[in-house]
């Protein structure tokens, strides 16, 4: 399956990501980055795929399986504990992807950070995504 950037929503390109994944926390955590600023971090997984984040990370972010295509959680935790300049992002768009990756347990976070970098908004996505991956249900 081939997932493209054009012409989709954020929340359209995480759905596309999602078509084989069964953890409830993946689901919520690609949800959440779906719907921050359009998909930001997934047009930059896309668009940068086997550029210098796949190269740091030793593998692409997005992993093109049998199965369908979908965050490889293990990459991002690294990039972040990494924090190559190539990772690039501001304070808050950092704060997100920490958030989601927190919730797939590859990242720690530090709430009082989080709330000091996000804004309303990205606040209320981050509350969506946790309340989603703890009932299983999306939001």
């Amino acid at each position: 399956m081939t997932t493209t950037t054009d012409g989709t929503t954020g929340e359209q390109l995480a759905e596309s990501l999602l078509q084989n994944v069964g953890s409830e926390n993946m689901r919520a955590a690609t949800r959440l980055l779906g719907a921050h600023h359009n998909g930001y971090w997934l047009r930059r997984f896309l668009r940068e795929e086997g550029g210098a984040l796949a190269q740091e990370a030793g593998h692409p972010v997005i992993d093109r399986g049998e199965d369908g295509p979908s965050l490889d959680w293990e990459a991002v935790g690294f990039l972040l504990l990494a924090r190559p300049p190539a990772l690039g992002g501001s304070r808050n768009e950092l704060a997100v992807l920490e958030c989601a990756a927190s919730l797939v347990t590859r990242c720690a976070v530090h709430l009082g950070e989080v709330i000091r970098a996000v804004d309303e908004t990205e606040l209320q996505l981050i509350l969506r995504a946790i309340k989603e991956a703890a009932s299983g249900k999306p939001r």
